[in-house]
This record gives structure tokens, sequence and C-alpha cells, in this order.
């Protein structure tokens, strides 16, 4: 694998740590168009529990709340997760929530087969590198129950980002500060090992704007014997 600027993307945890603490409402409240087309499938495919990466300051995780699921929610920023909390506890859904301070570069806090789906927005865009990500995409895979559904966003090489900016090696570029880890089709073929053939559907967020791939894929379920 080509060098990787390790110090760049260990830094990233202080990063965003600092820009929750500074920015408490940086998503604003409003649930991510992902997450409500995520909530159309976990309804029509009856999911309850559910395991998100990356839940920052939670406007996903509290629409999964709000539809009665329950969620256990994942990020290295504890200030993000405190705003979560609080926006939990307001809404009067903190009964299903589960949070922890967690490193997706470790192996996921969570039983083998244990959840019903996985969900993240731009959480496999981080700072990881490939070996990581392959990584990751096998403890999902790892914690998924059979027949459960690996939901994730990632912004990909037609992105305006990609390919400028600070270079640190492996698909990985910083701009304002973030490094982000641009995907293209053939690391989402990857990921899917173990799960169905993934649905992957363009579409964009924000003001640049950004171009994403929102992929859709289930855990292949084993083979009755005889």
């Amino acid at each position: 694998m080509e060098h990787v600027d390790r110090g760049a993307l260990d830094a990233q945890r202080g990063h965003w740590q600092r820009t929750y603490r500074d920015n408490p409402t940086m998503y604003g409240p409003a649930p991510s168009e992902p997450a409500r087309r995520a909530l159309e499938l976990f309804d029509r495919e009856q999911v309850r529990e559910v395991l998100e990466l990356g839940a920052g300051q939670g406007r996903d995780t509290l629409a999964f709340l709000r539809a009665g699921l329950s969620v256990t929610a994942l990020d290295y920023a504890p200030e993000g997760l405190g705003e979560l909390r609080r926006g939990a506890a307001e809404a009067g859904v903190a009964d299903r929530l589960t949070t922890r301070v967690h490193d997706v570069r470790e192996p996921l806090p969570v039983a083998d087969a244990s959840v019903d789906a996985v969900y993240s927005h731009m959480l496999f865009n981080m700072a990881l590198t490939t070996e990581e990500i392959d990584a990751l995409g096998t403890e999902v895979h790892r914690v998924l129950r059979p027949g459960g559904w690996h939901v994730y966003t990632v912004r990909h090489t037609g992105d305006a980002h990609f390919a400028t900016g600070t270079d640190r090696g492996d698909n990985l570029t910083e701009h304002g500060g973030f490094v982000v880890h641009f995907f293209d089709r053939a690391l989402v073929e990857r990921l899917a090992q173990g799960f169905t053939e993934p649905q992957v559907e363009a579409f964009e967020e924000g003001g640049l704007p950004r171009r994403l791939w929102r992929v859709t894929q289930q855990k292949i379920r084993p083979t009755p014997a005889g």
C-alpha cells in the first residue's frame, strides 16, 4: 500500500472533538435524506435493533429512536454523543439509546449476530485506510444477524473534492482540516463480501454539492443443511 500520513489520520479524532465542542448544533435537528430512506427499509423489513457507526450529534439517531427502534450509537468524539444523549432525553426516547465512545479502527463492541441493521452516514469516508475499511466491513458482517442489513453512504471518486486538497495517501485527501477517503466501485464491491449484491444509488448533499453513493446490502443467510 502507498505511504499514508498516519499522523494526519490520527489527528482527526481531536479535530472532530473540537468541531463538535465548538458547534453543538453543527448539522441541525433534521435527519439526513439517507436516514429517511433507511427508515423506510427498516419499517418494511421489521428491523428493531440498529447499530449506528459515527453517530456524531445524533440527528439520524434521534429519527430512528422516534420511529421506535433501539439504537446503539458509536462515535469517537464524546462531545457529539453528549449532544445526542441530551436530545434523546428531551425527546423522551433515551430508554432505547445506548452510546459508546469507540474508535472504529478497533473491533466493534457488539456481540456476534446481535443487531438487525448497521447504519452509517459518511463514516466509511473518514480517516481510514483501505486495510482499516476492510477490517471494519468484516466487523459489520460479524455483528449482523443473518438477513440483517448494512446501509451506508460514502463520497465517491466523482466528487468535486476528489484528487484535490492535501494528499494523505491511499485515496485520502484533506480539505479544511477534514480527511476524507473517497470510494470507487471496487471498494464498494470489497465491502459486499458475504452480502447480497449491493444496491448503489447516487445522490447529492450540501452546497458543494457532495456527491455520494447510498449502499444497501443484506447479509447472506446460511443455506439450510440437507
